[in-house]
């Protein structure tokens, strides 16, 4: 397997784990406007989606417009929560060190959100300013524009580009985009159909633990099936 020229990092959910805070958050603020909905059901229906997409989701499904500026309120709540809950996927850091290839980050939350994030766990001077986020291209995840965005930006080809994410709209997306998907599954929302569901939207890779990913990423392809006995890369590995 070639080296990539360039290692594209999904955030919520790869970088911090901060997806059972933020569903949790949704499912209150919806609450307060009258839409039951519990986190678990944000999490099965809008992990990896923006949150435009998911209010405009949301607006269908349930038939009314939501309150002017509530995506605003809820945002505001999911940093509050971040402020005293969020913390840094385990290894990521020493996962980063390890890396020698460049880096970036392309994600679905808006861009004050994302750099507050990285910043509240210490993550972000790995990455900055290569930060990419949905609201820069016309569509986001599961279609491709993102990462080829980032791609396009980093001075990286499409086929030379690794992404890392943790949702099957993101994997989607990445295959889409013409990019190997490795699919995390270390995050604290990962349930155990989770591998399965990375690799049936394409996930070439899929790992638990972030700091099997700078190995991985040098394994050639011959070594795939004995590191999936092992537990680390189940599933095939992409040419």
């Amino acid at each position: 397997m070639p080296a990539p020229q360039l290692i594209i990092f999904d955030c919520d959910g790869v970088l911090i784990d901060s997806e059972v805070i933020a569903c949790r958050a949704d499912a209150a603020c919806l609450a307060e406007i009258g839409i039951a909905i519990t986190s678990d059901e944000v999490m099965d229906r809008y992990v990896g989606l923006s949150a435009t997409a998911m209010l405009a989701d949301l607006e269908q499904r349930h038939g009314r417009r939501l309150p002017a500026g509530f995506a605003n309120t809820l945002n505001a709540r999911i940093i509050a929560a971040f402020e005293t809950e969020l913390v840094a996927m385990v290894g990521i850091a020493r996962t980063l060190d390890a890396l020698t290839c460049r880096l970036c980050v392309a994600s679905s939350s808006e861009p004050d959100r994302l750099r507050h994030s990285l910043a509240l766990v210490d993550l972000l001077h790995y990455f900055y300013p290569h930060l990419f986020s949905a609201t820069q291209v016309a569509r986001g995840k599961p279609a491709p524009d993102l990462f080829l965005f980032a791609a396009r930006q980093m001075g990286a080809e499409p086929h030379a580009c690794v992404v890392v994410e943790d949702s099957v709209a993101g994997v989607e997306a990445a295959v889409a985009a013409g990019m190997r998907a490795y699919g995390f599954t270390g995050g604290s929302h990962c349930r155990a159909d989770h591998s399965d569901r990375l690799r049936a939207a394409g996930a070439c890779v899929v790992f638990d633990d972030m700091l099997s990913l700078p190995t991985s990423l040098q394994r050639p392809a011959a070594s795939a099936a004995s590191a999936a006995d092992r537990g680390h890369i189940p599933g095939p590995m992409c040419t």
